[in-house]
């Protein structure tokens, strides 16, 4: 779900997400 969601936002969020 969150991956969905920060993946729309942006690419740069999404590696945030995954390394946080």
């Amino acid at each position: 779900m969150a991956k969905g969601k920060f993946e729309r936002t942006k690419p740069h969020v999404n590696i945030g997400t995954i390394g946080h």
